[in-house]
């Protein structure tokens, strides 16, 4: 999800610190990701592992404050609904600094599901909406979010898919699982 912002904001020239929280730490988690999607590396990894909800809430909140702390950055974006994104923005929201959340407005009505909570919690505390998709707006407006925070981007899954397709196609993976084109 962030590849291409990260790649968007390099490009600009703005200054910017990557954080990657450890909460995802397998190489097909987390590694491979970075090499073929070329995003740099993190200045900063927390290395914050597996656990509970809650410890690895607790583990990446803490970290990431000081993170914070350090470099006192006037904004954050985060992306999804995981355990990383929520404890960042609960950090950040702390200490005074801007929020952006990139995905807002995702919903699936089941708050049984831990990505359901940590959707609607990062939505309510952050400053900037980036909604992907139209029911997204619906479901901002719908919980009282104020519309001057909404912004309608679109997918940046759609952007890495089309900057990556090509180079994809061309190692033909399907050969790996004895697949036709």
């Amino acid at each position: 999800k962030m590849a291409p912002i990260i790649k968007e904001i390099n490009k600009r020239g703005i200054i910017n610190i990557l954080v990657h929280t450890g909460q995802h730490y397998d190489n097909n988690m987390s590694n491979v990701f970075f090499k073929e999607l070329e995003i740099p590396i993190p200045d900063e990894f927390l290395k914050v592992g597996s656990g509970t909800h809650a410890e690895t809430t607790a583990k990446i909140l803490i970290s990431f404050e000081s993170i914070c702390i350090k470099y006192r950055p006037n904004l954050i974006i985060v992306a999804g609904d995981v355990d990383s994104t929520l404890a960042c923005a609960l950090a950040a929201k702390k200490l005074n600094i801007a929020i952006a959340h990139i995905e807002s407005g995702l919903r699936s009505f089941d708050q049984r599901m831990p990505e359901e909570v940590n959707r609607i919690l990062i939505d309510r505390i952050s400053d900037l909406l980036f909604i992907t998709e139209e029911s997204g707006i619906q479901n901002c407006i719908n919980e009282g979010l104020s519309d001057d925070k909404l912004f309608f981007v679109g997918n940046t899954m759609i952007d890495s898919l089309k900057s990556f397709l090509s180079i994809s196609v061309k190692n033909k993976p399907w050969k790996k699982f004895n697949l036709s084109q």
